[in-house]
């Protein structure tokens, strides 16, 4: 498999962009609420710290046959960042996989962002050399849940550092 990169997708109301340095000055701000690390535990990064991290995930996987792909999720109508959605993309034994996962800033939680920018996700992994998408989801997160369950993933009964593994199969 060669390395994968992340390009801009569109969607009906959002443009997911490769993320950049750049974002991070916007992004600290759209991820600075403490609720948001609930179930993924951390705080919140400064923006000095979140440009450091995306400087560290521009430059990619330090293993030549994984891709880190990153991307930040603009609302098109408001001409705002409301988060991120990211997919590592490892071979297997099966094809290669990816891992998915995404977070919106709370002012913008219960607006369908989270799912279109999922759906929009796994939309282009699927026209990418992916055989299968997974997510590991806290149980007691409803709204992921829900999110992973509209990009088409399924739960399973796999636990990984307490959550739920989430799977699906791309078929061409």
């Amino acid at each position: 498999m060669s390395t994968l990169a992340a390009q801009a997708i569109g969607t009906r109301q959002l443009d997911l962009l490769p993320l950049h340095v750049e974002h991070a000055e916007e992004m600290a701000a759209v991820l600075s609420d403490p609720a948001l690390h609930t179930f993924t535990g951390g705080t919140p990064d400064t923006p000095q710290a979140l440009r450091s991290r995306y400087r560290r995930l521009a430059a990619g996987s330090p293993d030549p046959a994984v891709s880190w792909l990153n991307w930040v999720i603009r609302l098109r109508d408001e001409s705002c960042l409301t988060g991120t959605v990211q997919a590592t993309v490892s071979p297997s034994g099966h094809g290669s996989i990816a891992e998915i996962a995404w977070v919106v800033g709370t002012p913008w939680q219960g607006r369908g962002i989270a799912t279109e920018a999922a759906r929009g996700l796994v939309a282009w992994l699927s026209r990418q050399p992916v055989h299968t998408v997974i997510a590991h989801i806290h149980p007691d997160h409803r709204a992921s849940a829900a999110v992973a369950t509209a990009a088409g993933l399924a739960p399973t009964d796999e636990r990984h550092e307490g959550e739920t593994r989430w799977h699906r199969s791309i078929t061409r």
